[in-house]
């Protein structure tokens, strides 16, 4: 297999990794939230944070440069609308993970210092 196809492989699965692990932690932790045992939301935001810090970050570096290489490669000038849509919607769901992953930290930090679920519920709606 070239390089270019096996650079391909890597973006689309990192892009898998992101939409994957987006989804499933935040679907676990709304789970969780509903069911309210504050056992589950311990673990669950505890695991959250994790996959965060193990799938996503690595992903989204590996996204950003598999995507740059892409576009090098394919002749694909750096001023062009597509790039530029591309790399402007790439920022705007960086804009808005961030957040999210600064509200799972807060939440875990909130539970495990034996914080009330009123505590977070604020935070939960966010």
């Amino acid at each position: 297999m070239s390089v270019h196809l096996w650079i391909k492989l890597v973006h689309i699965l990192s892009a898998t990794i992101l939409f994957g692990t987006g989804m499933g932690t935040a679907f676990f932790m709304f789970k969780a939230y509903l069911s309210k045992n504050e056992q589950a939301m311990r673990i669950t935001t505890k695991t959250a944070v994790m996959a965060d810090w193990i799938f996503t970050t690595p992903a989204v570096v590996i996204q950003f440069a598999t995507g740059l290489w892409l576009t090098k490669e394919l002749n694909i000038p750096f001023d062009s609308p597509w790039f530029i849509a591309v790399v402007s919607l790439y920022a705007l769901v960086g804009i808005c993970w961030i957040p999210v992953v600064w509200i799972q930290i807060r939440i875990r930090n909130l539970i495990a210092d034996g914080e009330s679920r009123d505590s977070y519920r604020k935070l939960m709606r966010a």
